[in-house]
């Protein structure tokens, strides 16, 4: 620890992600003696205004990486992959969001309410689940506690920030050349047109496999944190909405022990980080409107599969780039703090 504080470094820092990290680090104010942030080559010398100061990005070097207590990570997998043990060798705790230390055995996959617990078997990496397993598990967990969890058909409509800021540009630029008349750019960050349009498709197929690399993710990252293997069965259909920022989720559940509609509006109503939304008469549910720009997660149209005993569905939406990201990564380095998990 330095001074009065901790010394922060953020990697990605001039990214969607990244740049939340350093607003979520402000609000919250984290007790850093100092903050880095960390670019790439090509964003070295960027200044960013930040909590009062100006930050000028840092490359990633040797020399640059010393002396870190807690470094949040957001620059991508091979980045991580390269610099994250690096960074461990240097004395700093690794908090990563990138896919990938996610599965690794001997990475703890945390969620800031969920599995606090976890974390205290990291070796120096702490990993952050994916943002759409992340709004899930908000709602999930405490569901799985209480009366256990056998099966899950997830649907998602998913934000373009969860790309990154191309994709948002790419939704604005086409958007506005459908409203004006003209012909929408040729998309370049995704198969198609996004503006106007809804792609069933978040990140890609892996050779030979009909599921989509995000899917897969939702499915086994869903377990890891919950502590189950496959006796709990999972499918997830991933799809990209044109929506800036605030993942949307219809996720029907089927629990091992009964579950009213009510018991389980009361359950999540005590569950931290989640807000029930639950009047839909009177238009009241979950919106990527309403959960943008907020730390909690918002739950509702909780009701009875008719067809289904012991299933229930449920609308969850959550702000991808907050809970979703950067703010669960901000909570895990203060958890580490509480349970001084450290050095």
């Amino acid at each position: 620890m330095a001074g009065n504080g901790y010394r922060v470094g953020v990697l990605g820092a001039t990214g969607a992600v990244g740049s939340t990290i350093l607003g979520v680090l402000a609000e919250r104010e984290f007790p850093a003696a100092e903050v880095v942030a960390f670019a790439s080559d090509r964003s070295a010398g960027r200044e960013i205004e930040w909590n009062g100061t100006v930050l000028e990005c840092r490359p990633l070097t040797a020399e640059t990486i010393q002396g870190f207590d807690v470094v949040l990570s957001s620059a991508g997998g091979s980045v991580s992959a390269e610099w994250a043990p690096q960074l461990v060798e240097a004395g700093a705790v690794v908090v990563d969001n990138t896919s990938y230390w996610r599965m690794h055995d001997d990475v703890p996959l945390v969620v800031a309410g969920v599995n606090p617990e976890a974390a205290a078997s990291h070796k120096g990496i702490v990993a952050n689940p994916n943002c759409t397993t992340m709004v899930a598990m908000m709602a999930l967990a405490p569901i799985h506690r209480a009366v256990g969890l056998e099966r899950l058909v997830v649907s998602t409509y998913q934000a373009v920030s969860g790309t990154g800021q191309r994709a948002i540009e790419e939704l604005q630029s086409q958007s506005r050349a459908v409203l004006a008349g003209s012909d929408a750019p040729a998309p370049s960050v995704y198969p198609h047109r996004i503006a106007f349009n809804v792609l069933p498709q978040v990140e890609v197929f892996a050779e030979g496999d009909d599921y989509t690399t995000e899917e897969r993710k939702v499915m086994a990252e869903t377990r890891k944190i919950l502590g189950a293997g496959d006796e709990l069965a999972i499918s997830a259909t991933c799809v990209r909405v044109p929506v800036v920022s605030g993942h949307s989720e219809s996720i029907n559940l089927r629990t091992r022990e009964d579950l009213s509609p009510n018991e389980c509006r009361a359950l999540l109503a005590e569950a931290p980080g989640v807000v029930v939304v639950d009047d839909p008469a009177a238009g009241a549910y979950p919106m990527a409107i309403d959960a943008a720009g907020r730390d909690d997660v918002l739950v509702g149209r909780i009701r009875r599969d008719p067809d289904q005993e012991r299933t229930l569905n449920l609308w969850v939406a959550g702000d991808n780039l907050r809970k979703g990201a950067a703010t669960n990564a901000v909570q895990v380095a203060e958890l580490l703090i509480e349970r001084d998990l450290l050095g």
